[in-house]
């Protein structure tokens, strides 16, 4: 059982609105309490008259919420979901206590919410399960960057993000990122370094759009785009994970609300080769047809369309709770180097596949790949695309939506058109890169018989030793590393870009 905590709290605005000449504080009143519950947290969210001073303290099972000059509109009662099993208001003389029951062993966190778009204030409480286990890789937290001047957190450390998978779905590839491997007796180092570049799978991220209390687009007959982004999510995830040299991971498996944020970054926790968003489209004319596959553009739209399907799909976070108002400030540059970058490229190339695929099933909505400045797809080294599955405005697409048949075939284009890229540019160290030297003649069919053991040893004559890429490494600071220069280090590997990605097998030229 947890100790006593306490910690005293200030909504972001209060400061601010204090400097300004004439400003008065007024009285706060919680106007509402909402609760949802997600695959690694549940959230409470406290709707805000205005901004208010609180203190958090626990004991035991109750998290306690104490609002300085605050009082509640009415009774407060949101039904119990997932780890919140009930809330009691009280008056405290000018205070309002706010004390929510929650499972055994939960861990609290705390921030505010300043106004954003129609939502005002909103005292934001995150209940996470404290079974003390703790992922292997830390990975961004679900909520507002520390630095955003209208969120404080009231927890010492953020929790890590946890992919959801399938059952049977394999676990996320690790990497062994030991810095150092020498080739054994008998084999070149350059052939080492091809043979364990060879051994891992190509991972896809499946992101299901919306889920939880983020419903997403209604079709006239009701259907919910978050229900049949799931269903061809899990479809393509169970094709991906059949086809040798793949594995999936989704990033939702149910009906909860994921942070937009918070995709991406399962995608780059699990070293994703490849990010697919799915959704499926709305316009307020019911004429509107076809599927769609888009990329992230850092200025401008396609279309004004583009425009407004942006605003729609990245207002999830705002319905979920998280603001969207404040970014890093470096996310300007991000996206620059992305857009310069081989992410893009890849993400284009791989778009315009699952686009032709697509065409297979009936009319794409334009017949090119579309640009919008969608948070998902901000990635800024995993390429991303997002695939809009038709209109579930239209009510003859929202029927074929509905077909478990039609998602499967729908999964099946999407999953041919990734597979071809995977074919044509098969990333270094994956399957489909050992495949491709097979094709070519370059390696036997068994990758450890004896020819490659008798191999010539001469080849080594310029060759140091081998080098995984680990985390946060870069070609010029291996290159540092080793004292060698760049272009050595590209050519000696056949590698053209100036990029590298995670824990592929670098051989070390002596100079």
């Amino acid at each position: 059982m947890r100790g006593y905590l306490t910690r005293i709290c200030y909504l972001a605005g209060t400061a601010m609105f204090a400097a300004v000449p004439g400003f008065a504080l007024h009285a706060a009143e919680v106007k509402n309490a909402r609760v949802w519950a997600g695959h690694d947290y549940t959230r409470v969210v406290f709707d805000l008259s205005g901004p208010a001073k609180y203190k958090l303290s626990q004991v035991g099972d109750q998290v306690m919420l104490e609002l300085a000059d605050s009082s509640a509109n009415g009774r407060l009662a949101p039904a119990a979901q997932g780890l919140f099993k009930g809330l009691v208001s009280a008056a405290q003389g000018d205070a309002l206590r706010l004390t929510a029951s929650v499972a055994p062993n939960s861990q609290p966190k705390t921030f505010v919410l300043g106004p954003s778009g129609q939502a005002g204030y909103r005292l934001v409480l995150d209940l996470y399960p404290g079974s003390g286990k703790q992922p292997a890789t830390p990975a961004r937290s679900s909520v507002p960057d520390e630095s955003d001047e209208t969120a404080v957190a009231s927890s010492k450390t953020a929790p890590a993000i946890a992919p959801a998978d399938q059952a049977d779905t394999p676990a996320p590839v690790v990497v062994n990122a030991s810095s150092k491997l020498t080739s054994r007796k008998g084999v070149t180092t350059r052939q080492a370094a091809v043979l364990l570049n060879s051994q891992r799978q190509v991972v896809v991220a499946v992101d299901a759009g919306h889920g939880g209390k983020d419903q997403g687009a209604h079709g006239p007959d009701g259907t919910l785009e978050k229900d049949v982004t799931l269903a061809v999510a899990r479809n393509l995830a169970a094709l991906i994970n059949r086809q040798p040299g793949m594995k999936a991971i989704l990033t939702r498996d149910g009906d909860y609300f994921i942070p937009l944020k918070q995709r991406y970054e399962i995608a780059r926790q699990n070293q994703a080769d490849l990010f697919v968003a799915v959704h499926a489209d709305s316009y307020s004319s019911s004429d509107a047809r076809g599927s769609s596959v888009w990329v992230l553009s850092s200025r401008g739209k396609s279309s004004v369309a583009a425009q407004m399907l942006a605003d729609r799909e990245n207002s999830s976070d705002l319905i979920g709770g998280v603001s969207l108002a404040a970014e890093n400030d470096s996310l300007a540059s991000v996206l620059l180097d992305m857009q310069q970058g081989w992410a893009v490229q890849a993400s284009e190339t791989v778009a315009q596949n699952v686009l032709n695929a697509l065409s297979a099933l009936g009319p794409t909505h334009r017949g090119y790949v579309e640009r919008a400045n969608f948070v998902v797809l901000r990635s800024p080294d995993v390429p991303s695309i997002l695939v809009e599955t038709a209109f579930i405005s239209n009510p003859t697409e929202e029927h074929r939506l509905r077909d478990p048949s039609h998602q499967q075939q729908l999964a099946t284009a999407i999953m041919d058109g990734v597979k071809g890229y995977f074919l044509s540019s098969p990333p270094p160290g994956t399957w489909f890169a050992m495949e491709a030297a097979r094709r070519k003649g370059v390696l036997p069919n068994d990758a450890k018989s004896n020819a490659v053991a008798s191999a010539d040893e001469a080849a080594d004559a310029d060759v140091r030793d081998m080098h995984r890429v680990g985390n946060g490494e870069t070609l010029r600071s291996i290159a540092k590393q080793y004292g060698v220069s760049v272009d050595s280090l590209k050519n000696v590997n056949g590698i053209s870009s100036n990029s590298v990605r995670i824990g592929t097998m670098l051989v070390i030229p002596n100079s």
